[in-house]
């Protein structure tokens, strides 16, 4: 990935500093540089902003604010954050964050009862539209940190999106020194045709997508699984016992559409490793 900092929205949330403290450790192993930016909120009250209260509201929101970035530096440990303050609503302020970062790092809640996370909308858009990957850490339960053992996981389908996935995920598993397993799920409409001939051709699929990466990363072993199944589900099985879990993105339109294909949201909410999120760079 390009960049030379991990960018790193931070709220006051368990799920954000679990994301400082997962920054941190990438930041520190990888030599980038660390910026926490807090985005103040919006005040839902009918004063025009010369009023005097709105004036008053709007200093307690920076302090408050600057009290969340100072917790979320001392979550930093052993890296040197830088701390932004911005007055643009979350989702415009780390869109423009996002443009030059290496990585855009987002915290969660944890699971609820049934086993999903609530990803929020503004979570949503910036895995559609955010101008770098997005990497969505939740806090753990039973143990402090997410797991830094196990492989890296891809989802390869052919499309832009996934190409660029490919190319993160193939960098993720080098500087980790973890195995690469690269998913690609035969479905269609519903059904899934278990033919030889459609096995042979998905794995040729499978073969041409990888084409080249191998030899720009060497250190990189591989194993490529072909398998039946909606992808969302596949993936979520390999995930468990992942590192980390790395798809494409086809978000399109503006922040206000949210468009985000239905397997990224499932990962988003499903996944119990961090989840990287990548979209094809622009031209």
């Amino acid at each position: 990935m390009s960049g030379t900092k991990l960018v790193v929205g931070v709220d006051g949330s368990a799920g954000a500093l679990a994301a400082v403290r997962w920054a941190a450790r990438v930041a520190r192993a990888r030599r980038l540089g660390l910026r926490l930016v807090h985005a103040l909120p919006e005040l839902p009250v009918p004063y025009p902003r010369a009023d005097p209260t709105y004036v008053q509201l709007l200093e307690a929101a920076g302090t408050q604010g600057r009290a969340i970035l100072a917790e979320a530096r001392d979550a930093a440990s052993g890296v040197e954050a830088e701390t932004v303050l911005r007055p643009e609503r979350p989702a415009d302020a780390l869109v423009a964050e996002s443009d030059g970062a290496a990585l855009l790092v987002l915290g969660t809640p944890g699971l609820r009862p049934l086993g999903r996370v609530l990803v929020g909308s503004v979570t949503v858009a910036l895995a559609a539209h955010a101008r770098c990957p997005v990497a969505l850490i939740r806090p753990h339960a039973g143990e402090d940190e997410p797991s830094a053992e196990g492989p890296v996981v891809v989802g390869v389908d052919g499309s832009p999106a996934s190409e660029e996935a490919i190319a993160v995920a193939y960098e993720e598993a080098s500087w980790r020194g973890a195995r690469l397993i690269a998913v690609h799920c035969r479905h269609r409409d519903g059904w899934w045709d278990t033919g030889t001939a459609a096995e042979e051709y998905a794995r040729e699929l499978l073969a041409q997508r990888l084409a080249g990466w191998g030899e720009k990363y060497p250190d990189v072993v591989v194993d490529r699984e072909v398998v039946a199944g909606r992808p969302a589900e596949r993936l979520l099985d390999f995930a468990d016992r992942a590192q980390l879990l790395v798809a494409g993105s086809r978000g399109r339109g503006g922040l206000g559409g949210l468009a985000l294909g239905s397997t990224s949201q499932a990962l988003m909410s499903y996944a119990l490793c961090p989840v990287v999120v990548a979209r094809p760079r622009a031209k």
